[in-house]
């Protein structure tokens, strides 16, 4: 039995009629009326009663034809599936997340494909930077966020956004005063930094910022992450210099205020996956990742 031995004996059934059904079919009728006798031959049962008026269903055949047009319909169903699959319309991607980009760019990027994609599941593991690097390595996620990575042999970056720079101070800090901070007039004052873990970091970037403005930080403490960062702000440990996607987050006993004088006053946000990666889901996410990019770019 074959899928063409069901779509000739639903078009007989249907038709109740050989000749009808072969005019459907675009065949002649002795071929019709042998698949027809094959089929019943290969099932051992008889499916239609031959009538001078043309073709009537047995109840054995009433029973086939329901199952027949199941058949048909898993198959369409299968068909349409696997093609959607194909256009990277249907299936599962890992998606790795880290950092402050999580408060707002990371779930606005991936809203978008869900939205585009909503048969698409999304799968979002929090992992670290080496973390990242190796789970991509290992096939275990297809495609990382993260800030400042290195150049690497075997995976490709593409830029999601560029953010500004921002101070994080508690809100009784003679800086939270002020409207805007100059970015020199922050050395003074004990300065939480993050992330801690992988280099290079944020931290770097920080470090060679103070250095071209003439001053050497004074750090009190060094956290993995923005949230801890922050949070050690509210409580006094000092003030922290953040991405402004950081400024969403409301923690009592934070200000967030614009820096001036700063040299290279914006942060990278990337996305990374495995070089030579054909997989049609993650070219659906990175579309989205650069219409993102475009229409968030810095004027």
């Amino acid at each position: 039995m074959d899928l063409r031995q069901l779509r000739y004996f639903v078009a007989v059934a249907e038709e109740a009629n050989i000749g009808r059904a072969a005019a459907r079919l675009h065949i002649s009728q002795p071929p019709l009326t042998r698949q027809i006798q094959q089929l019943e031959a290969d099932l051992g049962v008889v499916l239609f009663n031959r009538t001078p008026k043309g073709m009537e269903l047995t109840p054995a055949g009433e029973l086939f034809l329901e199952e027949a047009r199941n058949i048909q319909s898993l198959v369409e169903q299968a068909t349409e599936r696997t093609q959607r699959a194909g256009q990277g319309r249907l299936g599962r991607i890992d998606v790795a997340i880290f950092g402050s980009a999580i408060l707002d760019v990371i779930p606005e990027v991936l809203m978008a494909f869900r939205t585009r994609y909503p048969d698409v599941k999304v799968v979002l593991h929090t992992m670290t930077k080496a973390e990242q690097i190796e789970a991509l390595r290992q096939k275990r996620i297809s495609v990382a966020f993260n800030r400042i990575l290195e150049a690497q042999p075997d995976l490709e970056m593409r830029l999601v956004t560029s953010q500004r720079i921002m101070l994080a101070v508690p809100i009784h800090h003679p800086l939270a005063q002020l409207d805007t901070v100059s970015f020199p007039d922050i050395a003074p004052f004990p300065l939480v930094i993050f992330p801690t873990g992988t280099r290079p970091s944020f931290i770097d970037k920080l470090m060679a910022m103070c250095a071209q403005a003439g001053f050497q930080p004074n750090v009190s403490q060094a956290v993995g992450d923005t949230v801890n960062a922050v949070a050690l702000v509210a409580c006094g440990f000092g003030i922290c210099v953040v991405p402004s996607s950081a400024s969403t987050l409301r923690v009592p006993g934070v200000a967030y205020r614009e820096l001036t004088d700063i040299p290279d006053g914006r942060v990278d946000l990337t996305c990374f996956y495995r070089k030579g990666d054909t997989s049609p889901i993650l070219a659906g996410l990175l579309e989205v990742v650069d219409e993102y990019r475009k229409r968030t770019a810095p004027d």
